[in-house]
């Protein structure tokens, strides 16, 4: 199978997913549905692309593996933490503004949108599972391996903020412990150096430098789109932020100015 032909094959896992998803969305009236989906997304193109055209290599094995794991993780995470409290504000603020036209925006800018940056995102996959590339070698063991470092931080940086958001002590507090101490997104660090972790295992498939479009839109959507900036700007107006945001790096781990 030719990268093009995987490319096709996901587009339409994704079309169908996202306009499956869109439906159940309005019947629930929660457009909070696209979130949990996200990683089951993922999840969902790799294994059908491995299944339709992949050799069953250990890379594309692993890769995929490694695509479960992260979106397996993140979906219940995230249900657990949207579970009985109806739409996030986002998608609420959204159903008041676009008013007569929140269907077709929804559609289009939520559900589609989202199905356009997973098919970008998930592009070191694709080339996996579409060329045989021979053995396993030393570049794949340092792909995992960064795959790794960057799940331990995603996952224990979660698991702190949890732990922070559900302690009635914290509220109207600035979470600067553990992992967050030494940078203010410690699982966007995370989740970015995942998938440069999945861009090294391509990078052994013929063409697959081309899928750093991959690490780069999650790079890009984090830094400078809806990650880091919005999620400042909801932490702006708490008690404390502005001293955090000074003395803490923004994105890589690095050392309290307080030292």
């Amino acid at each position: 199978m030719e990268w093009i032909h995987t490319l096709g094959v996901a587009a339409l896992v994704i079309f169908f997913y996202m306009t499956i998803l869109f439906v159940l969305a309005l019947i629930h009236r929660d457009n909070s549905i696209a979130d949990v989906a996200w990683g089951p997304g993922f999840i969902l193109v790799a294994w059908t692309t491995l299944f339709v055209g992949g050799s069953f290599t250990m890379r594309q094995l692993i890769a995929a593996t490694l695509i479960l794991i992260w979106g397996t993780r993140l979906a219940v995470r995230i249900h657990l933490r949207n579970r009985g409290k109806g739409e996030d504000i986002r998608y609420r603020k959204w159903r008041e503004t676009w008013g007569k036209f929140f269907i077709i925006r929804s559609y289009f800018q939520v559900f589609i949108l989202q199905g356009c940056i997973l098919l970008m995102n998930i592009a070191p996959i694709l080339v996996i599972n579409t060329y045989d590339a021979g053995k396993f070698g030393i570049l794949d063991v340092f792909g995992v391996l960064i795959w790794m470092l960057g799940f331990a931080f995603e996952s224990i940086a979660d698991w702190q903020l949890d732990r922070f958001i559900a302690d009635p002590t914290s509220r109207g507090k600035i979470m600067d412990r553990g992992l967050w101490r030494y940078s203010r997104h410690p699982n966007y660090f995370g989740e970015v150096t995942m998938w440069w972790g999945i861009y090294c295992l391509a990078l052994s498939a013929p063409w697959g430098w081309i899928s750093i479009i991959g690490p780069l839109t999650i790079t890009g959507s984090i830094l400078f789109l809806s990650g880091i900036p919005m999620t400042e700007r909801l932490m702006a107006k708490t008690p404390g932020f502005a001293d955090y945001k000074k003395r803490t790096s923004v994105f890589i781990p690095w050392f309290s100015k307080e030292g």
